[in-house]
């Protein structure tokens, strides 16, 4: 489990926020399927800038590796990252603040 402390006004947004980095997930091995580098760079780009944002700083740094690893068409690093992003998102614990 990884505790993480987001502000109380944040409150009703994080569900949706958590739900599209879960589709992100599935965009990005889809997008990797048929080599579209691009569209994962830019979905890593997106959390990269967004994460911090909501208070989810592993975010923002899974999303700058996987922005990377895009930009290199480094699939094996890609995979990697979203295995770690899919670990981290599952093991949340939110506390409101």
């Amino acid at each position: 489990m990884t505790k993480v402390r987001i502000d109380k006004d944040l409150e009703d947004l994080i569900p949706g926020y958590i739900e599209n980095r879960q589709k992100d997930i599935k965009s990005i091995l889809f997008s990797l399927e048929k080599a579209d580098y691009e569209s994962i760079r830019i979905l890593g780009h997106s959390m990269k800038g967004s994460g911090g944002g909501y208070g989810f700083d592993a975010i923002t740094r899974i999303g700058k590796s996987i922005e990377e690893a895009a930009k290199n068409k480094n699939g094996s690093e890609i995979k990697k990252q979203v295995e770690e992003l899919s670990y981290y998102i599952a093991g949340i614990e939110i506390t409101y603040e």
